[in-house]
């Protein structure tokens, strides 16, 4: 047997090598995840020298970490490349070895089990052969575009040839994981088995190598030149509907690199700006770069044991039924209250399509149908350990509610409230246990929604604190500790924006220049839209607990609620809805956007400043992770304050100044930008 720092090797009695990667931490101690170091890697090009002299019958190439094959490239190396040069070299490191992987001259085969992201799903290309794990947790992904970059160590070259180029792209452009299931369907994989029988599986490949997979014609036609043009333009079209190129270069780097340079990164000309070099130098990818530590971050937040297994929801309408649906997704035993079965009904109808959709294989589908139980009597709560209240946003409402729920909780359990915008300090009074009270906060949609807030009052125990973000990250999600505020943190910051453009709307600016000035920002859709999406009842109670004194009162959204006219679950709010999309007229004309969305942004990035001022969260790092994550907030900036440092501070103070000159104090610069 073998050993390097991150590898071991062993020949076993038919001359066959496994070789195991075991990422270490610099001190030799094992990390929990394998990534892709520069010394991993030079490790692995060494190892392969090696087999060649022992010319083994075939190689394994397997993970010794329960969690997954490989996740990538180490994005802490990564992060702290110098320069474009740099850069460069560690692209070309990961695409020479992994070439010195295709070219051992036997049989060779990727036990895949877990993740197998980035760099990981590049050197399983790089194999013969590769097998999947076929349970539930084996996901396999090309993810680069998420973090403004490209496949660079071969995946762009090699996946196109196996899948076909159209899967492909579908693939690096998005970003989106694949079970082994969809990878084996797809071809990706070409063994899927449980992993209990991964090394008998291994065995048959490399002793009896059957053929090497081909993509079906209809997929390898993709590839062809002459068809390469109408597949790279159908990609560009599709790309270029939810992303600009100004914005985010790397999808449109992506097709370019496949039509023009066969996938091969060291092909591309240095001076061209989708190279590595004009990729690494782009403002974007620093910034989703440092998104993607954050979220790792957040991730943290949630050490530690929750404790949690049985979940009572009170309220099974949009947000309750939703979120009563997502936790038993995740395994959680999920009694669901409400008044009768018919307000239970769609709640439960929209988790089993939920179910269906995401599970696809009916055990798992009954099974989690099976975790959410209707509750009428509200029983549930005497054995819960995790209540969570989704109730209308009225203060006295839900202290009604407590005062009923309260003697039949165990004293364990935890009372939490999905309030948007109500401060704990006015649900507590009454409580006997008000240390028990904690706000979890989800936002809608629930399944698409990452962030969730957690809300401390002044009561809040930190053993409350902590379990609810155990609880949080348990679900998938990402818990971003709050104080207890009006609006918290993302509601706070994004309620002057939205009031913003709807005082804007009744000046008479069009809805759709409106939201198309916000998608020039960056949004991921405009303010108006998002309104009618939100609910315009949910956005006015909100925007009534926020409003501050002698600020704006739209009217419109006021007069469409007494109408019932309540957006996209009404079919009509700001815009007419038809099948799920909002009816607008084309274009925006030739306004000049870059005003409109200065003025809504800046009541948000000021509002933003305040937050970290008063120190709703703990640093400005996390006020700018909650804005993205909890509201979509133009990612390529880096959240509002990392986009205030790097537009400039003085720059948007003076925008701020001039503002306040045309429409009065709600642009006054708060007092922390002086600090921030």
């Amino acid at each position: 047997m073998s050993n390097w720092k991150h590898w071991h090797l062993e020949i076993d009695g038919a001359n066959l090598a496994w070789l195991t990667f075991d990422r270490a931490k610099a001190d030799g101690s094992r990390d929990s995840t394998n990534t892709f170091s520069s010394e991993a890697l030079r490790e692995l090009g060494g190892i392969c020298d090696d087999l060649k002299t022992k010319s083994p019958k075939g190689l394994v190439i397997q993970s010794a970490k329960d969690n997954g094959f490989a996740a990538g490239a180490d994005i802490d190396e990564f992060t702290t490349l110098k320069s474009a040069d740099e850069a460069c070299a560690f692209t070309k490191l990961g695409n020479d070895v992994f070439d010195q992987v295709e070219a051992l001259p036997f049989p060779t085969v990727a036990m895949i089990h877990g993740f197998c992201m980035g760099g990981g799903t590049e050197l399983a290309l790089a194999c013969k052969y590769r097998i999947a794990d076929d349970g539930p947790k084996t996901k396999m992904a090309l993810p680069e575009v998420m973090i403004g970059i490209v496949p660079g160590w071969g995946g762009a070259q090699r996946m196109p040839k196996l899948i076909g180029a159209a899967q492909a792209l579908d693939l690096m452009l998005t970003g989106r994981a694949v079970d082994g299931r969809r990878a084996k369907k797809m071809g990706l994989v070409d063994v899927l088995t449980p992993r209990r029988h991964f090394t008998n599986a291994a065995k048959t490949l490399l002793m009896k190598p059957p053929a090497l997979h081909r993509p079906a014609f209809k997929d390898a036609i993709t590839n062809w030149p002459i068809i390469r043009g109408f597949v790279a333009s159908a990609s560009l079209k599709q790309v270029a509907k939810k992303a600009r190129k100004d914005h985010y270069p790397a999808p449109y780097a992506i097709i370019d690199l496949w039509q023009n340079y066969e996938g091969d990164p060291r092909k591309v000309p240095q001076d061209h700006p989708y190279s590595i070099s004009g990729i690494f130098k782009h403002p974007t990818t620093a910034n989703l770069v440092r998104i993607f530590k954050l979220q790792d971050r957040m991730k943290g937040l949630g050490a530690g044991e929750a404790n949690i297994k049985h979940i009572h929801v009170v309220g099974a309408g949009v947000m309750g039924g939703d979120i009563a649906a997502w936790c038993a997704l995740k395994g959680f035993t999920v009694t669901l209250q409400d008044l009768d079965h018919a307000r239970i009904a769609p709640a439960i109808k929209r988790a089993a399509e939920m179910y269906k959709k995401r599970l696809k294989q009916p055990h798992l589908i009954q099974a989690a149908m099976d975790r959410l139980i209707p509750d009428i009597t509200g029983d549930g709560a005497n054995h819960c350990d995790l209540v969570i209240e989704a109730i209308v946003e009225n203060a006295e409402i839900k202290k009604k509610l407590y005062a009923q729920l309260e003697p039949k909780l165990k004293p364990t359990a935890i009372l939490a409230s999905n309030t948007s915008s109500i401060p704990l300090q006015e649900l507590s009074s009454g409580l006997a246990r008000p240390e028990r009270l904690v706000g979890i906060h989800f936002f809608n949609p629930v399944a698409q929604m990452m962030l969730v807030e957690i809300v401390q009052g002044p009561q809040t125990s930190a053993e409350v604190m902590t379990a609810s973000q155990a609880f949080v990250k348990k679900i998938d999600k990402l818990p971003l500790p709050v104080k207890s505020a009006p609006g918290f943190l993302v509601n706070r910051i994004l309620t002057p924006y939205m009031t913003e453009a709807q005082v804007m709307l009744e000046e008479g600016i069009p809805p759709e220049t409106i939201d198309a000035a916000a998608r020039e920002f960056g949004m991921p859709m405009g303010p108006i839209e998002l309104a009618d999406t939100v609910g315009l009842d949910v956005g006015l109670a909100v925007g009534k607990e926020l409003a501050k004194p002698g600020g704006p009162e739209p009217k419109k959204i006021q007069e469409l609620v007494a109408a019932k006219k309540l957006g996209k679950k009404t079919g009509e709010g700001f815009y007419k809805w038809v099948n799920g999309r909002p009816q607008k007229s084309n274009g925006s004309g030739t306004v000049d956007l870059a005003p409109l969305w200065m003025r809504m942004t800046l009541p948000a990035v000021n509002e933003a400043v305040s937050c970290v001022r008063e120190g709703i969260v703990a640093d400005a790092d996390l006020c700018d992770a909650g804005v993205i994550f909890g509201t979509g907030f133009a990612p390529h900036r880096g959240g509002p304050i990392n986009y205030l440092r790097n537009a400039g501070k003085e720059k948007l103070l003076a925008e701020m100044k001039s503002l306040e000159g045309k429409y009065g104090a709600r642009f006054a610069a708060d007092a922390g930008w002086q600090t921030i």
